[in-house]
Protein backbone atom coordinates (compact mmCIF):
# COMPACT_ATOMS: atom_id res chain seq x y z
CA UNK A 1 0.00 0.00 0.00
CA UNK A 2 1.38 3.85 -1.15
CA UNK A 3 1.94 5.92 2.19
CA UNK A 4 0.73 9.38 1.25
CA UNK A 5 2.47 12.46 3.17
CA UNK A 6 0.81 13.75 5.88
CA UNK A 7 0.05 17.29 4.32
CA UNK A 8 -2.17 15.68 1.24
CA UNK A 9 -3.76 12.96 3.23
CA UNK A 10 -5.29 15.98 5.33
CA UNK A 11 -5.94 18.31 2.48
CA UNK A 12 -8.17 15.71 1.25
CA UNK A 13 -10.09 14.92 4.65
CA UNK A 14 -11.59 18.83 4.41
CA UNK A 15 -12.46 18.48 1.10
CA UNK A 16 -14.12 15.42 2.05
CA UNK A 17 -15.98 17.15 4.79
CA UNK A 18 -16.64 19.86 3.27
CA UNK A 19 -18.55 18.26 0.40
CA UNK A 20 -20.59 16.06 3.07
CA UNK A 21 -21.41 19.38 4.64
CA UNK A 22 -22.54 20.87 1.37
CA UNK A 23 -24.91 17.05 0.34
CA UNK A 24 -26.55 17.06 4.18
CA UNK A 25 -27.18 21.19 3.73
CA UNK A 26 -29.24 20.12 0.88
CA UNK A 27 -30.89 17.02 1.73
CA UNK A 28 -32.27 18.83 5.35
CA UNK A 29 -36.06 18.81 5.15
CA UNK A 30 -35.84 21.82 7.89
CA UNK A 31 -33.41 23.69 6.56
CA UNK A 32 -35.11 27.01 4.02
CA UNK A 33 -33.88 26.71 0.29
CA UNK A 34 -32.52 29.78 -0.85
CA UNK A 35 -32.72 29.85 -4.57
CA UNK A 36 -30.26 32.38 -7.01
CA UNK A 37 -31.89 34.91 -8.09
CA UNK A 38 -31.23 35.53 -11.97
CA UNK A 39 -29.67 38.46 -12.53
CA UNK A 40 -32.43 41.00 -14.80
CA UNK A 41 -32.26 41.47 -18.25
CA UNK A 42 -33.59 44.70 -20.03
CA UNK A 43 -35.23 43.95 -23.60
CA UNK A 44 -33.30 45.86 -26.59
CA UNK A 45 -35.87 45.85 -29.73
CA UNK A 46 -34.20 44.92 -32.96
CA UNK A 47 -32.79 47.35 -35.31
CA UNK A 48 -34.84 48.41 -37.93
CA UNK A 49 -33.34 48.67 -41.30
CA UNK A 50 -36.24 50.23 -42.85
CA UNK A 51 -35.74 53.39 -40.82
CA UNK A 52 -32.35 53.92 -41.39
CA UNK A 53 -32.97 53.42 -45.19
CA UNK A 54 -35.38 56.28 -44.43
CA UNK A 55 -32.60 57.95 -42.86
CA UNK A 56 -30.60 57.76 -45.73
CA UNK A 57 -32.41 58.83 -48.59
CA UNK A 58 -33.65 61.97 -46.61
CA UNK A 59 -29.92 62.92 -45.65
CA UNK A 60 -29.17 61.99 -49.48
CA UNK A 61 -32.51 64.12 -50.82
CA UNK A 62 -31.52 66.64 -48.47
CA UNK A 63 -27.79 67.03 -49.46
CA UNK A 64 -28.81 66.76 -53.53
CA UNK A 65 -30.64 69.55 -53.00
CA UNK A 66 -28.46 71.68 -51.02
CA UNK A 67 -25.75 70.74 -53.56
CA UNK A 68 -28.01 72.13 -56.77
CA UNK A 69 -28.99 75.11 -54.78
CA UNK A 70 -25.38 76.21 -54.04
CA UNK A 71 -23.30 75.30 -57.36
CA UNK A 72 -25.49 73.71 -59.81
CA UNK A 73 -26.40 76.34 -62.18
CA UNK A 74 -24.38 77.02 -65.32
CA UNK A 75 -24.07 80.60 -67.43
CA UNK A 76 -24.87 80.14 -71.06
CA UNK A 77 -25.50 82.03 -74.04
CA UNK A 78 -28.21 81.00 -76.20
CA UNK A 79 -28.48 83.69 -78.84
CA UNK A 80 -28.13 87.19 -78.26
CA UNK A 81 -29.06 86.12 -74.62
CA UNK A 82 -27.32 85.54 -71.51
CA UNK A 83 -28.63 82.88 -69.62
CA UNK A 84 -28.38 80.91 -66.46
CA UNK A 85 -29.61 77.24 -66.08
CA UNK A 86 -30.50 75.45 -63.15
CA UNK A 87 -32.43 71.99 -62.10
CA UNK A 88 -34.94 72.23 -59.59
CA UNK A 89 -36.84 69.71 -58.08
CA UNK A 90 -40.37 69.60 -59.01
CA UNK A 91 -43.38 67.25 -59.38
CA UNK A 92 -44.24 67.65 -62.73
CA UNK A 93 -41.41 68.48 -64.71
CA UNK A 94 -40.51 70.35 -67.43
CA UNK A 95 -38.82 73.27 -68.51
CA UNK A 96 -39.66 77.06 -67.21
CA UNK A 97 -38.21 80.28 -68.85
CA UNK A 98 -37.65 83.50 -66.84
CA UNK A 99 -37.99 86.56 -68.58
CA UNK A 100 -38.13 89.09 -65.52
CA UNK A 101 -39.91 91.17 -64.95
CA UNK A 102 -42.35 90.74 -68.07
CA UNK A 103 -43.28 86.83 -66.56
CA UNK A 104 -42.47 83.51 -67.12
CA UNK A 105 -42.48 80.71 -70.28
CA UNK A 106 -43.64 76.94 -69.10
CA UNK A 107 -42.88 74.12 -71.69
CA UNK A 108 -44.21 70.75 -71.21
CA UNK A 109 -40.42 69.36 -72.51
CA UNK A 110 -40.06 65.95 -69.99
CA UNK A 111 -41.76 64.39 -67.00
CA UNK A 112 -39.67 64.06 -64.18
CA UNK A 113 -38.70 64.99 -60.62
CA UNK A 114 -36.49 67.74 -62.10
CA UNK A 115 -37.37 71.18 -64.01
CA UNK A 116 -34.61 72.99 -66.00
CA UNK A 117 -35.29 76.73 -65.16
CA UNK A 118 -33.40 78.99 -67.82
CA UNK A 119 -33.43 82.89 -66.60
CA UNK A 120 -32.48 85.54 -68.76
CA UNK A 121 -30.00 87.83 -67.03
CA UNK A 122 -29.19 89.97 -70.16
CA UNK A 123 -28.34 90.76 -73.74
CA UNK A 124 -25.56 91.46 -75.94
CA UNK A 125 -26.59 94.87 -76.90
CA UNK A 126 -25.33 94.95 -80.83
CA UNK A 127 -26.64 91.56 -81.38
CA UNK A 128 -29.85 92.03 -80.04
CA UNK A 129 -30.71 95.64 -81.81
CA UNK A 130 -29.71 93.62 -85.14
CA UNK A 131 -31.97 91.12 -84.29
CA UNK A 132 -34.58 93.46 -83.67
CA UNK A 133 -33.78 95.82 -86.66
CA UNK A 134 -33.58 92.68 -88.94
CA UNK A 135 -36.08 90.32 -87.97
CA UNK A 136 -35.04 88.21 -91.15
CA UNK A 137 -31.91 87.54 -89.68
CA UNK A 138 -33.49 84.73 -87.57
CA UNK A 139 -33.18 81.66 -90.06
CA UNK A 140 -29.14 82.23 -89.69
CA UNK A 141 -29.79 81.92 -85.91
CA UNK A 142 -31.66 78.35 -85.92
CA UNK A 143 -28.39 76.06 -85.62
CA UNK A 144 -26.30 78.37 -83.45
CA UNK A 145 -29.21 78.67 -80.96
CA UNK A 146 -29.66 74.89 -81.14
CA UNK A 147 -25.97 74.14 -80.43
CA UNK A 148 -26.33 77.27 -77.68
CA UNK A 149 -29.09 75.09 -75.89
CA UNK A 150 -27.52 71.73 -76.44
CA UNK A 151 -23.93 72.81 -75.21
CA UNK A 152 -25.28 74.47 -72.48
CA UNK A 153 -27.68 71.27 -71.07
CA UNK A 154 -24.72 69.19 -71.47
CA UNK A 155 -22.53 71.61 -68.99
CA UNK A 156 -25.23 71.65 -66.54
CA UNK A 157 -25.64 67.96 -66.59
CA UNK A 158 -21.84 67.54 -65.54
CA UNK A 159 -22.18 70.59 -62.87
CA UNK A 160 -25.62 68.89 -61.49
CA UNK A 161 -23.62 65.20 -60.97
CA UNK A 162 -20.68 66.93 -59.29
CA UNK A 163 -23.10 68.92 -56.85
CA UNK A 164 -25.66 66.57 -56.28
CA UNK A 165 -22.87 64.03 -55.22
CA UNK A 166 -21.08 66.28 -53.28
CA UNK A 167 -23.98 67.91 -51.60
CA UNK A 168 -24.99 64.36 -50.24
CA UNK A 169 -21.73 63.15 -49.56
CA UNK A 170 -20.79 66.11 -47.23
CA UNK A 171 -24.01 65.82 -45.51
CA UNK A 172 -23.87 61.85 -45.02
CA UNK A 173 -20.39 62.77 -43.68
CA UNK A 174 -22.10 65.60 -41.11
CA UNK A 175 -24.72 63.15 -40.13
CA UNK A 176 -23.10 59.56 -39.76
CA UNK A 177 -19.38 60.39 -39.16
CA UNK A 178 -18.53 57.47 -41.35
CA UNK A 179 -16.88 57.68 -44.57
CA UNK A 180 -18.18 54.49 -45.27
CA UNK A 181 -21.67 55.72 -45.03
CA UNK A 182 -20.65 59.19 -46.81
CA UNK A 183 -19.81 57.21 -50.02
CA UNK A 184 -22.95 55.45 -49.68
CA UNK A 185 -25.21 58.62 -50.03
CA UNK A 186 -22.61 60.16 -52.38
CA UNK A 187 -23.59 56.52 -54.89
CA UNK A 188 -27.05 56.69 -53.69
CA UNK A 189 -27.57 60.23 -55.11
CA UNK A 190 -25.73 59.16 -58.16
CA UNK A 191 -28.51 56.46 -59.00
CA UNK A 192 -31.38 58.72 -58.29
CA UNK A 193 -30.00 61.44 -60.14
CA UNK A 194 -29.04 58.68 -63.55
CA UNK A 195 -32.70 57.82 -63.13
CA UNK A 196 -33.91 61.48 -63.35
CA UNK A 197 -32.21 61.58 -66.26
CA UNK A 198 -33.23 58.51 -67.73
CA UNK A 199 -36.81 59.17 -67.17
CA UNK A 200 -36.32 62.93 -68.60
CA UNK A 201 -34.58 61.44 -71.87
CA UNK A 202 -37.57 59.01 -71.82
CA UNK A 203 -40.40 61.27 -72.00
CA UNK A 204 -38.79 64.33 -73.75
CA UNK A 205 -41.21 66.21 -75.64
CA UNK A 206 -39.68 68.20 -78.43
CA UNK A 207 -43.32 69.14 -79.58
CA UNK A 208 -43.20 71.32 -76.18
CA UNK A 209 -41.90 74.03 -77.86
CA UNK A 210 -44.90 74.66 -80.49
CA UNK A 211 -47.08 74.78 -77.77
CA UNK A 212 -45.60 76.92 -74.53
CA UNK A 213 -47.51 78.35 -71.57
CA UNK A 214 -47.27 82.30 -70.64
CA UNK A 215 -47.93 83.65 -67.25
CA UNK A 216 -47.02 87.27 -66.33
CA UNK A 217 -48.25 90.50 -67.83
CA UNK A 218 -51.05 90.35 -70.12
CA UNK A 219 -49.52 92.75 -72.21
CA UNK A 220 -46.73 90.89 -72.71
CA UNK A 221 -48.20 87.67 -73.77
CA UNK A 222 -48.59 88.40 -77.72
CA UNK A 223 -45.22 89.33 -77.88
CA UNK A 224 -43.71 86.63 -76.16
CA UNK A 225 -45.98 83.48 -77.33
CA UNK A 226 -46.08 84.83 -80.85
CA UNK A 227 -48.07 84.18 -83.91
CA UNK A 228 -49.58 80.86 -84.83
CA UNK A 229 -48.77 79.69 -88.33
CA UNK A 230 -49.31 76.39 -90.19
CA UNK A 231 -46.18 73.94 -89.69
CA UNK A 232 -47.62 70.80 -91.06
CA UNK A 233 -44.94 70.90 -93.97
CA UNK A 234 -41.87 72.79 -92.90
CA UNK A 235 -39.18 70.99 -91.91
CA UNK A 236 -36.95 71.67 -88.70
CA UNK A 237 -39.67 73.06 -87.53
CA UNK A 238 -38.60 73.04 -83.76
CA UNK A 239 -35.15 74.85 -84.06
CA UNK A 240 -37.51 77.12 -86.03
CA UNK A 241 -39.47 77.53 -83.17
CA UNK A 242 -36.81 78.06 -80.70
CA UNK A 243 -35.60 80.64 -82.41
CA UNK A 244 -39.08 82.28 -82.59
CA UNK A 245 -39.04 82.23 -78.87
CA UNK A 246 -35.22 83.73 -78.29
CA UNK A 247 -35.98 86.28 -80.57
CA UNK A 248 -39.28 87.30 -79.08
CA UNK A 249 -37.68 87.24 -75.60
CA UNK A 250 -35.12 89.40 -77.18
CA UNK A 251 -37.53 91.67 -78.96
CA UNK A 252 -38.53 92.02 -75.31
CA UNK A 253 -35.86 93.40 -74.12
CA UNK A 254 -34.81 96.12 -76.55
CA UNK A 255 -32.56 98.75 -75.56
CA UNK A 256 -35.64 101.09 -76.19
CA UNK A 257 -37.39 100.24 -72.97
CA UNK A 258 -40.45 99.81 -74.84
CA UNK A 259 -42.12 96.60 -75.80
CA UNK A 260 -42.30 95.97 -78.91
CA UNK A 261 -45.53 95.78 -81.19
CA UNK A 262 -47.06 92.63 -82.01
CA UNK A 263 -46.51 91.62 -85.90
CA UNK A 264 -49.37 89.75 -86.47
CA UNK A 265 -49.00 86.56 -89.10
CA UNK A 266 -50.33 87.84 -92.93
CA UNK A 267 -51.83 84.04 -93.26
CA UNK A 268 -53.89 84.40 -90.29
CA UNK A 269 -57.33 85.25 -89.66
CA UNK A 270 -57.43 86.33 -85.77
CA UNK A 271 -61.03 85.70 -83.89
CA UNK A 272 -61.56 86.79 -80.39
CA UNK A 273 -64.08 84.29 -78.38
CA UNK A 274 -65.90 85.94 -75.42
CA UNK A 275 -68.95 84.49 -73.97
CA UNK A 276 -70.80 84.51 -70.51
CA UNK A 277 -69.73 88.10 -70.09
CA UNK A 278 -72.54 88.86 -67.17
CA UNK A 279 -72.85 92.18 -67.15
CA UNK A 280 -69.22 92.68 -65.78
CA UNK A 281 -68.32 96.03 -66.82
CA UNK A 282 -64.68 94.82 -67.10
CA UNK A 283 -64.62 92.82 -69.47
CA UNK A 284 -65.04 95.71 -72.35
CA UNK A 285 -61.72 97.12 -70.79
CA UNK A 286 -60.07 93.36 -71.36
CA UNK A 287 -61.57 92.40 -74.71
CA UNK A 288 -60.66 96.37 -75.99
CA UNK A 289 -57.07 95.12 -74.76
CA UNK A 290 -57.38 91.88 -76.41
CA UNK A 291 -58.09 93.10 -79.92
CA UNK A 292 -55.52 95.93 -79.34
CA UNK A 293 -52.65 93.42 -78.33
CA UNK A 294 -53.21 90.49 -80.84
CA UNK A 295 -54.50 92.50 -83.79
CA UNK A 296 -57.71 90.79 -83.57
CA UNK A 297 -59.83 90.83 -86.98
CA UNK A 298 -63.39 89.93 -85.66
CA UNK A 299 -64.95 89.24 -82.29
CA UNK A 300 -67.47 85.92 -81.62
CA UNK A 301 -69.57 86.45 -78.54
CA UNK A 302 -71.64 83.01 -77.65
CA UNK A 303 -73.98 85.29 -75.83
CA UNK A 304 -75.34 85.31 -71.97
CA UNK A 305 -73.74 88.80 -71.92
CA UNK A 306 -76.91 90.30 -69.78
CA UNK A 307 -78.15 88.87 -66.68
CA UNK A 308 -81.57 89.06 -66.86
CA UNK A 309 -82.27 90.83 -70.29
CA UNK A 310 -84.10 93.54 -69.00
CA UNK A 311 -84.28 97.12 -70.81
CA UNK A 312 -82.69 99.04 -68.00
CA UNK A 313 -79.57 96.81 -68.66
CA UNK A 314 -79.31 97.46 -72.49
CA UNK A 315 -76.70 100.34 -71.81
CA UNK A 316 -74.43 98.39 -70.70
CA UNK A 317 -74.08 97.34 -74.40
CA UNK A 318 -73.09 100.18 -75.54
CA UNK A 319 -68.82 100.11 -75.48
CA UNK A 320 -68.98 97.24 -78.26
CA UNK A 321 -69.11 99.00 -81.30
CA UNK A 322 -65.63 101.17 -79.90
CA UNK A 323 -63.72 97.92 -79.28
CA UNK A 324 -62.12 98.15 -82.45
CA UNK A 325 -63.30 94.95 -84.57
CA UNK A 326 -66.56 93.64 -85.61
CA UNK A 327 -68.62 91.85 -83.26
CA UNK A 328 -70.48 88.51 -84.19
CA UNK A 329 -73.12 87.65 -80.97
CA UNK A 330 -75.80 85.05 -80.84
CA UNK A 331 -78.26 85.18 -77.95
CA UNK A 332 -78.06 83.29 -74.77
CA UNK A 333 -80.49 81.79 -71.94
CA UNK A 334 -79.88 85.42 -69.79
CA UNK A 335 -80.44 87.31 -72.70
CA UNK A 336 -83.47 88.18 -74.03
CA UNK A 337 -85.71 89.54 -77.87
CA UNK A 338 -85.11 93.37 -75.99
CA UNK A 339 -81.60 92.69 -75.72
CA UNK A 340 -81.21 91.14 -79.05
CA UNK A 341 -83.28 93.91 -80.68
CA UNK A 342 -81.24 96.62 -78.99
CA UNK A 343 -77.92 95.23 -80.32
CA UNK A 344 -79.44 95.36 -83.61
CA UNK A 345 -79.31 98.75 -83.89
CA UNK A 346 -75.62 99.00 -82.87
CA UNK A 347 -72.77 99.63 -85.71
CA UNK A 348 -70.29 96.95 -86.72
CA UNK A 349 -72.30 94.36 -84.47
CA UNK A 350 -73.93 91.19 -86.77
CA UNK A 351 -76.46 89.48 -84.08
CA UNK A 352 -76.84 85.30 -85.68
CA UNK A 353 -80.57 83.97 -85.13
CA UNK A 354 -82.06 81.12 -87.11
CA UNK A 355 -79.45 79.99 -88.59
CA UNK A 356 -78.65 83.49 -90.60
CA UNK A 357 -75.08 83.51 -91.72
CA UNK A 358 -73.16 86.48 -92.47
CA UNK A 359 -69.39 86.74 -93.67
CA UNK A 360 -67.08 88.69 -91.51
CA UNK A 361 -63.21 89.26 -91.97
CA UNK A 362 -63.27 86.66 -94.92
CA UNK A 363 -65.20 83.79 -92.46
CA UNK A 364 -68.63 82.78 -92.92
CA UNK A 365 -70.34 82.78 -89.69
CA UNK A 366 -74.08 80.82 -88.87
CA UNK A 367 -75.56 81.24 -85.37
CA UNK A 368 -78.61 80.58 -83.76
CA UNK A 369 -80.24 81.86 -80.63
CA UNK A 370 -80.48 79.85 -77.32
CA UNK A 371 -84.49 78.76 -77.28
CA UNK A 372 -84.56 79.39 -73.72
CA UNK A 373 -84.84 82.37 -71.84
CA UNK A 374 -84.33 81.59 -67.94
CA UNK A 375 -83.10 85.18 -66.75
CA UNK A 376 -83.53 83.32 -62.56
CA UNK A 377 -84.45 80.55 -61.15
CA UNK A 378 -88.06 81.34 -61.20
CA UNK A 379 -88.50 80.40 -64.52
CA UNK A 380 -88.63 76.40 -65.61
CA UNK A 381 -86.10 75.59 -68.24
CA UNK A 382 -87.07 73.26 -71.00
CA UNK A 383 -83.60 71.65 -70.90
CA UNK A 384 -81.70 69.56 -73.72
CA UNK A 385 -84.62 68.60 -75.69
CA UNK A 386 -84.89 72.51 -76.84
CA UNK A 387 -81.41 72.93 -77.20
CA UNK A 388 -81.56 70.10 -79.91
CA UNK A 389 -84.17 71.16 -81.83
CA UNK A 390 -82.45 74.83 -82.11
CA UNK A 391 -79.34 73.09 -83.45
CA UNK A 392 -80.83 70.77 -85.86
CA UNK A 393 -82.13 73.73 -87.18
CA UNK A 394 -79.05 75.72 -87.24
CA UNK A 395 -77.32 72.43 -89.41
CA UNK A 396 -79.89 72.39 -91.21
CA UNK A 397 -79.54 75.89 -92.72
CA UNK A 398 -75.72 75.01 -92.50
CA UNK A 399 -76.44 72.55 -95.43
CA UNK A 400 -78.67 74.87 -97.40
CA UNK A 401 -75.78 77.57 -97.30
CA UNK A 402 -73.88 74.77 -98.62
CA UNK A 403 -75.85 73.89 -101.10
CA UNK A 404 -75.98 76.96 -102.26
CA UNK A 405 -72.25 77.08 -102.44
CA UNK A 406 -71.49 79.61 -99.80
CA UNK A 407 -70.38 76.75 -97.23
CA UNK A 408 -70.02 78.31 -93.75
CA UNK A 409 -66.69 77.76 -91.80
CA UNK A 410 -67.54 78.65 -88.31
CA UNK A 411 -71.16 77.77 -86.46
CA UNK A 412 -71.73 79.73 -83.01
CA UNK A 413 -74.62 78.33 -80.41
CA UNK A 414 -74.92 79.45 -76.73
CA UNK A 415 -75.57 76.00 -75.08
CA UNK A 416 -73.35 73.41 -76.17
CA UNK A 417 -75.88 71.06 -76.42
CA UNK A 418 -77.31 73.22 -79.37
CA UNK A 419 -73.88 73.38 -81.14
CA UNK A 420 -73.33 69.40 -80.89
CA UNK A 421 -75.89 69.75 -83.34
CA UNK A 422 -73.79 70.30 -86.35
CA UNK A 423 -71.39 67.59 -86.39
CA UNK A 424 -70.21 66.92 -90.13
CA UNK A 425 -71.64 70.05 -91.24
CA UNK A 426 -68.55 72.68 -90.15
CA UNK A 427 -65.17 72.33 -89.79
CA UNK A 428 -65.40 74.06 -86.40
CA UNK A 429 -68.33 75.18 -83.46
CA UNK A 430 -68.44 77.52 -80.67
CA UNK A 431 -70.30 77.54 -77.48
CA UNK A 432 -70.51 78.97 -73.65
CA UNK A 433 -72.94 78.61 -71.66
CA UNK A 434 -70.59 76.14 -68.82
CA UNK A 435 -68.08 79.21 -67.73
CA UNK A 436 -65.45 77.20 -68.03
CA UNK A 437 -62.66 76.12 -71.55
CA UNK A 438 -63.23 72.67 -73.31
CA UNK A 439 -62.25 71.50 -76.94
CA UNK A 440 -63.17 68.82 -78.20
CA UNK A 441 -63.41 66.82 -81.76
CA UNK A 442 -67.18 65.38 -82.41
CA UNK A 443 -67.88 61.73 -83.62
CA UNK A 444 -68.05 63.68 -87.41
CA UNK A 445 -64.91 65.70 -87.56
CA UNK A 446 -66.14 69.30 -86.15
CA UNK A 447 -64.24 70.39 -83.43
CA UNK A 448 -66.44 72.06 -80.40
CA UNK A 449 -64.63 75.16 -78.81
CA UNK A 450 -66.43 75.87 -75.66
CA UNK A 451 -65.46 79.43 -74.14
CA UNK A 452 -65.42 80.07 -70.08
CA UNK A 453 -66.92 83.07 -68.84
CA UNK A 454 -65.02 86.11 -70.14
CA UNK A 455 -67.24 87.86 -67.17
CA UNK A 456 -65.55 85.69 -64.36
CA UNK A 457 -69.36 84.45 -63.97
CA UNK A 458 -70.51 88.29 -63.33
CA UNK A 459 -71.59 88.87 -60.05
CA UNK A 460 -71.44 85.07 -59.17
CA UNK A 461 -67.68 85.66 -58.82
CA UNK A 462 -67.83 86.26 -55.86
CA UNK A 463 -70.19 83.64 -54.59
CA UNK A 464 -67.21 81.49 -53.70
CA UNK A 465 -63.91 81.54 -51.76
CA UNK A 466 -62.38 82.73 -55.11
CA UNK A 467 -63.40 84.89 -57.86
CA UNK A 468 -63.80 82.93 -60.93
CA UNK A 469 -61.72 83.27 -63.28
CA UNK A 470 -61.92 85.58 -66.88
CA UNK A 471 -61.47 83.87 -70.14
CA UNK A 472 -61.00 84.13 -72.96
CA UNK A 473 -59.35 82.73 -76.78
CA UNK A 474 -57.88 83.66 -79.49
CA UNK A 475 -58.26 81.52 -82.89
CA UNK A 476 -56.03 81.25 -85.59
CA UNK A 477 -58.06 80.14 -89.01
CA UNK A 478 -55.92 80.07 -92.51
CA UNK A 479 -56.59 82.67 -94.49
CA UNK A 480 -57.18 80.49 -97.62
CA UNK A 481 -58.62 77.46 -96.12
CA UNK A 482 -60.75 79.11 -93.18
CA UNK A 483 -59.19 75.95 -90.82
CA UNK A 484 -58.05 76.64 -87.79
CA UNK A 485 -54.36 76.55 -87.00
CA UNK A 486 -53.90 77.25 -83.19
CA UNK A 487 -55.93 78.74 -80.47
CA UNK A 488 -54.11 80.30 -77.50
CA UNK A 489 -56.30 80.35 -74.35
CA UNK A 490 -56.14 82.91 -71.85
CA UNK A 491 -56.75 82.95 -68.54
CA UNK A 492 -57.00 85.92 -65.88
CA UNK A 493 -57.20 86.17 -62.22
CA UNK A 494 -60.97 86.68 -61.15
CA UNK A 495 -62.49 90.21 -60.93
CA UNK A 496 -59.56 91.19 -63.82
CA UNK A 497 -56.39 91.12 -62.31
CA UNK A 498 -53.40 92.20 -64.68
CA UNK A 499 -52.09 89.02 -64.53
CA UNK A 500 -52.41 86.18 -67.80
CA UNK A 501 -51.58 82.59 -68.49
CA UNK A 502 -52.02 82.07 -72.04
CA UNK A 503 -51.73 78.75 -73.01
CA UNK A 504 -50.81 77.93 -77.22
CA UNK A 505 -52.59 74.59 -78.29
CA UNK A 506 -52.26 73.05 -81.79
CA UNK A 507 -55.21 70.97 -83.60
CA UNK A 508 -53.83 67.72 -84.26
CA UNK A 509 -54.06 68.10 -87.94
CA UNK A 510 -51.56 71.19 -87.66
CA UNK A 511 -49.07 68.87 -85.76
CA UNK A 512 -45.61 68.23 -87.42
CA UNK A 513 -45.65 65.43 -89.62
CA UNK A 514 -49.58 65.33 -89.86
CA UNK A 515 -50.91 65.32 -92.81
CA UNK A 516 -52.81 68.33 -94.10
CA UNK A 517 -56.47 68.20 -94.08
CA UNK A 518 -58.31 68.56 -97.45
CA UNK A 519 -60.33 71.75 -97.91
CA UNK A 520 -64.04 69.98 -97.90
CA UNK A 521 -62.68 68.14 -94.52
CA UNK A 522 -65.06 69.09 -91.83
CA UNK A 523 -61.08 69.25 -90.03
CA UNK A 524 -60.21 67.22 -86.74
CA UNK A 525 -61.05 63.73 -87.91
CA UNK A 526 -63.82 64.02 -89.94
CA UNK A 527 -64.43 62.78 -93.29
CA UNK A 528 -64.78 65.25 -96.44
CA UNK A 529 -67.92 66.56 -97.17
CA UNK A 530 -68.62 67.30 -100.72
CA UNK A 531 -70.50 70.32 -101.59
CA UNK A 532 -74.29 70.16 -101.76
CA UNK A 533 -74.06 66.44 -99.84
CA UNK A 534 -74.88 66.39 -96.25
CA UNK A 535 -73.37 64.81 -93.39
CA UNK A 536 -73.07 61.46 -92.11
CA UNK A 537 -75.21 62.00 -89.06
CA UNK A 538 -78.34 59.52 -88.63
CA UNK A 539 -81.52 59.90 -89.95
CA UNK A 540 -84.95 61.08 -87.77
CA UNK A 541 -83.81 63.76 -86.46
CA UNK A 542 -86.01 66.56 -85.75
CA UNK A 543 -84.61 68.88 -87.41
CA UNK A 544 -85.59 69.15 -90.36
CA UNK A 545 -87.67 71.55 -91.70
CA UNK A 546 -91.82 71.15 -91.31
CA UNK A 547 -91.39 68.76 -88.55
CA UNK A 548 -93.98 68.73 -85.44
CA UNK A 549 -91.93 70.04 -82.88
CA UNK A 550 -93.11 73.48 -81.63
CA UNK A 551 -91.30 76.23 -82.24
CA UNK A 552 -88.81 76.59 -79.75
CA UNK A 553 -88.20 80.74 -79.94
CA UNK A 554 -88.12 82.82 -76.44
CA UNK A 555 -90.11 85.00 -74.77
CA UNK A 556 -89.49 88.09 -72.79
CA UNK A 557 -91.46 86.85 -70.55
CA UNK A 558 -89.59 83.99 -69.61
CA UNK A 559 -91.13 80.91 -70.96
CA UNK A 560 -88.94 78.99 -73.20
Amino acid sequence: MARLPAAALNRLRRTHHTKHSDRTKHNDPTRPTHRATPPATELVPPPRPWTRALGLIAVVLLGAWLGLLIVGNVRAPVGPMNTTMTLRPSLVGGTKINVSPLGALELDSHIAPLRLDVSVDQLDPVRSQALVDHPERISGLQGEIAHDVEHGTLDLAVRSVVAVVSGATALGLAVYRRPRRALAAGGLSLTLLAACGATAFATWNPKSVLEPRFSGLLSSAPSVVGNARSIVTEFNVYQEELARLVTNVTKLYDVTSTLPAYQPDPSTIRVLHVSDIHLNPASWKIIASLVKQYKINVIVDSGDTMDHGSAAENGFLDPIPDLGAPYVWVRGNHDSLTTQRYLEGKKNVHVLDNGRAVTVAGVRFAGMGDPQYTPDRSVRAAGDPAERIAGARLATAIQDQKTAGTPVDVAIAHNPVAAEQTDGDVPLALAGHIHHQETKVMKYGTRLRIEGSTGGSGLRAVEGRHPDPIEASVLYLDRDTRRLQAWDSIRLGGLGLTTAEVSRHLPEDNQPGAVPTPTGSTGGTGSPSGTGSTSPRPTGSPSRPGSASPNPAPSPTGSP
